[in-house]
């Protein structure tokens, strides 16, 4: 696992340094950089797999190619067989940059969908002086880039490409104005102005000599209507799972798994167990007052008793996620108004491991939270025959995005202020996404695109990546295991997804593998008290960031948004949770990433306020 950087074009030799210096935390055992006239590209090394042989930037025997790549190719052993097979020579043990180096000197972009695992990468032709980058399958591995100022600079991390003097510190308003709804930021634009984001599935070339880009995407998700007797089924789905399950733990590292007490986390830890594995498992929990409806840590003891793991367990506070709110936002990249517990998992892990399996995934892959259910009416519950399969615009608005985003257009419209006038309403962008499929394609399949292509990567992924890196931690989403996926979505959606059984495919995996309390637990997801919080001890820091002053000179939020939405919420006259929180971290990402407000000054007033 590795940061890697780039830049095409003018440039003065400290610049690729610095844009590499940002992002330490993402490899610290080793740094290389490549320059050849106007272009170079750097990487930040955390050692996974061939410690020794698998420094970068890597080069082909006649210096011809140079690839930077962040990520893990879970088939390389089988790719380098192919490879050799066909008289490669290989120069390191088991490098799978190598692997990948000399599959795609052979096959350029038709060695993608060869790869099995996550990865975004950077080739360097310098006979054809081309650049190509390409993205996993589903976004697991982040790669951004900018074309200003006549310049091409790539890098994992947003912050990297802050940098350099030609990008300002401007805010996307259009992402921003998203990100109000959806408490994320969706697509291929970023936060910032001027800088994007590579998509899923996709690829890019870059004329170096022109500075002209072309994208396009070389995977997208395909679903079958095939219908399988469900004892066949299941023996079927344990085998792949297994498989990808044993694949995704290949590491010459100590791993560990980040344990929920949920389906999805529980099913990895114990195939990994049974596969031998020892292991250790971390959660987290809640024990204040009034907290202990959103804790798991007793089902979570159930899995680490039954499978004998080494088990920690992290009891979250409100202290510890003030302390080091600052540093997720600056980690994170980007505004994100989602839940942050998953960052005191990986800072426990810190100095444990450097592997950490998760369940991310599971969800989109066996469930979508059903939400396809109000969209197919409620009747279909019970007669799924007369489930709708068409779907209009106001019901979609209704049943999806009203029922599972946190702001309508119109209610950020009355918040915000005229900057945003301009502003393309979510509501759209997120039917557009949907019916891009065709009206042909089953709706629950509609359902699962859109997420595989908007919150799986922009929120779950992004965020799992970014806390993940900032404790030098490779997080591993088995879930997302190419041919898992593909046996998965080969499945008729009406058999796969059922509306009165959440993840009834993954269940009938899961019963002969865990406890009958945990598959009878209801899903209470990975998340924080943050009602209480906001009602206690957070309270100070939102009346400081939501300030009216401080908002008239931002400019985009109206002045009485602390007395419209906060004050009643700290009187419990009003749930403003998801409005107050949402606006809370964008703030503080605010003061990180426009303001340039240093990351100890802004811990001290974070500590101040509370």
């Amino acid at each position: 696992m590795c940061g890697i950087v780039g830049i095409v074009g003018p440039q003065d030799a400290p610049l690729i340094q610095r844009m590499l210096g940002s992002m330490v935390h993402r490899g610290p055992d080793d740094a290389g950089v490549f320059r050849e006239r106007e272009t170079s590209l750097a990487m930040q090394r955390l050692a996974i797999i061939d410690h020794a042989g698998g420094h970068q930037p890597m080069q082909s025997r006649d210096g011809r190619y140079t690839i930077v790549y962040n990520g893990e190719i879970f088939n390389a052993n089988d790719l380098r067989a192919s490879l050799e097979k066909e008289g490669v020579r290989f120069r390191t043990d088991h490098s799978d940059t190598e692997v990948l180096l000399e599959l795609l000197i052979r096959e350029g972009r038709r060695a993608l969908p060869k790869l099995n695992g996550m990865f975004a990468f950077a080739l360097f032709d310098r006979q054809e002086q081309v650049l190509l980058c390409a993205r996993d399958r589903f976004g697991i591995k982040p790669l951004y880039y900018s074309t200003l100022a006549g310049r091409f600079a790539f890098a994992s991390e947003l912050k990297s490409l802050l940098e350099l003097p030609w990008i300002e510190r401007k805010p996307d308003l259009q992402s921003v104005f998203h990100y109000f709804s959806l408490h994320y930021v969706p697509g291929a634009a970023s936060a910032i102005d001027g800088v994007r984001r590579l998509e899923p599935g996709a690829l890019l070339e870059l004329n170096v000599a022109t500075r002209g880009v072309v994208t396009e995407q070389w995977w997208q998700p395909t679903f079958g209507a095939g219908k399988v007797d469900k004892r066949e089924l299941t023996e079927r789905l344990s085998n792949v799972l297994a498989a990808a399950v044993d694949r995704w733990a290949i590491a010459d590292v100590p791993i560990g798994c980040l344990l929920s007490g949920g389906l999805d986390s529980s099913t990895v830890v114990s195939l990994l167990a049974k596969r031998g594995h020892q292991l250790k498992t971390f959660t987290v929990g809640f024990t204040g007052p009034g907290e202990q409806a959103w804790d798991e840590m007793k089902l979570a003891r159930l899995i680490a008793t039954q499978y004998r793991t080494e088990h920690e367990e992290i009891v979250l506070e409100p202290e510890s996620l003030l302390d080091d709110l600052a540093d997720m936002v600056w980690s994170l990249d980007e505004p994100y108004g989602g839940g942050l517990p998953s960052w005191s998992v990986f800072k426990a892990m810190s100095g444990h491991v450097k592997v950490a399996m998760t369940g991310t995934g599971g969800d989109e892959l066996f469930g979508n939270y059903n939400k396809y259910a109000g969209l197919e009416g409620r009747i279909a519950g019970f007669l799924p025959a007369l489930a709708r399969h068409s779907v209009d615009r106001e019901r979609f608005d209704r049943e999806f995005f009203r029922r599972y985003y946190y702001a309508s257009d119109a209610q950020k419209r009355a918040a915000l202020t005229a900057k945003f006038d301009a502003s393309s309403d979510t509501e759209s962008t997120l039917w557009m996404r949907f019916g891009a499929g065709g009206p042909d394609r089953a709706l629950r399949d509609r359902v699962a695109a859109t997420d595989l292509a908007t919150q799986l990567p922009d929120e779950f992924l992004l965020m799992t990546d970014r806390f993940s890196m900032a404790y030098s931690i490779e997080a591993r989403t088995p879930f997302l295991d190419n041919e898992l996926a593909a046996e998965v979505f080969s499945i008729a959606a009406a058999q796969r997804l059922n509306p009165r059984l959440y993840k009834h495919l993954l269940r009938d995996v899961a019963a002969k593998l865990l406890p009958q309390d945990l598959m009878n637990a209801p899903k209470r997801g990975f998340v924080i008290p943050l009602k209480l919080w906001l009602r206690g001890r957070l309270q100070p820091l939102v009346r400081r960031l939501l300030d009216p002053r401080r908002l008239a000179e931002q400019g985009l939020v109206q002045p009485d948004f602390l007395e419209r939405f906060a004050i009643p919420h700290f009187a419990q006259a009003a749930d403003n949770t998801q409005r107050l929180w949402n606006m809370l971290m964008f703030q503080l990402w605010w003061d990180v990433f426009i303001s340039r407000r240093s990351l100890d000054e802004l811990r001290a007033e974070v500590r101040a306020a509370s």
